[in-house]
């Protein structure tokens, strides 16, 4: 099991608990392990978002790199999805994101793709964990000609764009759209992108300042946009993204919201009817909406459920030959365009399937009947991790839940694999009911949580 890095890679705020020095230590161990499997120096490319902690970080990693013998080259910033692509584009021994996606500006994040552009493997960041971790004194530390280099690929951002047009068939000519950036990287190639695919663009929330990245605003936030709609009838959708631009939500024209389940099932459906959608199967998560369960089932597409998360979607989808998958938050993945979630292009995507049936978002939407539902995060302590599943009267009592809600809906208690937060989601058609069931599991744990400290 990891010991520093989660499946998202390393996330934290930056600074005083996402140090320099770590940042230093896993630019150097990366360097030393890539070293030792290739038997040459590597090339390793570095992309960041918008906050005010990612130059230092990136500083500090290029310095870490070199000192250890490695080539780093700034890719400067640019969306995740477009380190991945340009990583495995220009066969670079691997590619370094700094983000923490959809994270408060405070925090930041460190994660690495392997040259294929596909997340770093698990016995790769097992043996970088080893190295900072236990035996610190091994990373390399060079001088002289020894010495790696820096330097920068200015035409990153082009060869990406032209990686997204070239994956969208259709064209968005005659759509007028707005788009959140959320104040991250998207910022500068979300109206450039789809403006080029002909759509007519407004951009929200597109002027980063360091500081207020995915602050009230994106994938985290969208009632501007949402109002921002409903203000402005004549707007066919609207985009938002996160920091990154690895997720992206919707919103139809009448303001309404239009999750990633929905998202899935609207491209799902086209691509039946247009023969496309291969094995007529697609990857969910256990969190996906009962509404997206229910259109598979009618639709006689094989569901294959999957752990949360990119990188375990991405696993379920090249086990199983899937091309679509992906969750609630807007985490789509196209397997044979991008190797990682791509919101830039999960956005362009909708979009063109809006324009070519010339049809209003909220009819295509309605495909699926999206069940009510609400979700609560417990905060509980790193040592009531894993232990709450052990907790009898915890278990009993959501069991209990369960029973009272009975066959109309379902309750889901998870741990999530990044944070020390427990997630309760509850889905059926009474919304009261739902909310009473969530906030008594949230409480009980709560509870729990105080009699096992005492």
């Amino acid at each position: 099991m990891s010991r520093l890095f989660t499946p998202n890679g390393i996330r934290n705020i930056a600074i005083t608990k996402l140090t320099c020095e770590l940042v230093w230590q896993i630019g150097r161990a990366v360097t030393a392990v890539l070293d030792l499997h290739t038997g040459e120096l590597p090339e390793i490319f570095i992309a960041k978002d918008t906050r005010n902690s990612s130059d230092i970080l990136e500083a500090v990693l290029c310095a870490g790199i070199c000192s250890a013998g490695g080539n780093a080259v700034k890719l400067g910033i640019l969306p995740t999805p477009a380190a991945a692509y340009l990583t495995k584009k220009f066969h670079a021994d691997a590619g370094i994101m700094i983000s923490a996606s959809y994270m408060s500006p405070e925090h930041n994040g460190i994660r690495i793709f392997s040259r294929n552009g596909l997340p770093m493997s698990e016995h790769f960041i097992e043996e970088i964990e080893s190295l900072i971790l236990d035996t610190p004194e091994e990373l390399p530390l060079y001088s002289g000609r020894k010495l790696g280099n820096i330097s920068a690929m200015p035409d990153g951002k082009k060869y990406y764009l032209q990686h997204l047009q070239e994956s969208v068939s259709g064209t968005l000519s005659g759509l007028k759209i707005a788009v959140d950036c959320a104040n991250g990287v998207s910022s500068g190639i979300a109206g450039e992108f789809y403006t080029s695919l002909g759509a007519e663009v407004t951009l929200l929330n597109a002027s980063p300042d360091g500081v207020n990245i995915n602050l009230r605003c994106g994938t985290e936030y969208t009632p501007i946009l949402m109002d921002f709609m409903t203000e402005h009838p004549d707007y066919h959708a609207g985009l938002a993204f996160d920091g990154d631009a690895g997720k992206c939500l919707a919103v139809d024209e009448n303001g309404t919201l239009v999750d990633g389940d929905q998202i899935l099932a609207v491209l799902a459906d086209d691509y039946q009817k247009q023969n496309k959608l291969r094995h007529d199967a697609l990857v969910m998560t256990s969190a996906s909406n009962l509404g997206l369960m229910d259109f598979t089932r009618e639709h006689k597409i094989r569901r294959i459920i999957s752990n949360a998360g990119g990188d375990s979607i991405l696993e379920q989808m090249t086990e199983n030959g899937c091309m679509l998958g992906g969750e609630p938050n807007g985490q789509i993945l196209f397997l044979e365009d991008a190797p990682v979630a791509d919101g830039l292009l999960s956005g362009a995507k909708l979009l063109e399937i809006l324009s070519r049936q010339n049809q209003k978002l909220s009819v295509l939407t309605s495909v699926m009947h999206k069940y009510p539902s609400v979700m609560m995060p417990v905060p509980i302590p790193d040592y009531y991790r894993e232990n709450w599943k052990n907790d009898r009267i915890l278990t009993d009592f959501i069991e209990h839940q369960e029973h009272l809600l009975g066959s109309s809906g379902r309750i889901l208690v998870r741990e999530n694999s990044s944070d020390s937060v427990i997630r309760i989601l509850a889905e059926g058609d009474n919304f009261k009911q739902l909310n009473q069931i969530v906030t008594a599991i949230a409480s009980e744990i709560r509870e729990r949580i105080t009699i096992s400290n005492q």
